[in-house]
């Protein structure tokens, strides 16, 4: 059974696990580093359900993760060839319980959403905007 926010915001599933929308592209476009051109930032809503997760990936922008509903434990793994866990944070509104509001995955980094015990709703703003040329995902 999925989460009835999936109907109400149009979601799709997503390849690293989860689902999503994209819900804005700037009209602004630059180009990148390695001379791709790109929206200069995208926004999404991810929803992991209870006990979901997402398999380790990365992208080549920053990302910023901010919290809606649930919450949403996102583990780092560096920028080497293959993740090595090093870092994690949890995205959510409790912030009295050490959660954090808005949470950085820097450009590149591998990262992973661990499994919650409830339904987690997120926006995650990318800048340079997100492409999936730009998206890695581990085998």
């Amino acid at each position: 059974m999925t989460s009835p926010l999936v109907d109400a915001l149009d979601l799709r599933p997503h390849p690293e696990g989860g689902w999503f929308r994209e819900v804005w592209r700037s009209g602004v476009e630059v180009e990148t580093s390695d001379g791709h051109v790109r929206a200069t930032a995208t926004s999404i809503h991810f929803l992991l359900h209870a006990e979901e997760s997402s398999a380790w990936h990365r992208v080549a922008s920053d990302e910023i993760w901010i919290a809606h509903v649930g919450t949403v434990t996102i583990e780092l793994g560096g920028h080497e060839a293959t993740p090595d866990p090093e870092a994690r944070a949890t995205v959510g509104t409790d912030v009295a319980a050490g959660q954090v509001l808005q949470f950085i995955v820097p450009a590149g980094a591998w990262q992973r959403t661990l499994p919650g015990s409830d339904d987690a709703l997120v926006s995650c703003v990318v800048s340079p905007g997100f492409d999936f040329e730009d998206f890695e995902l581990l085998d």
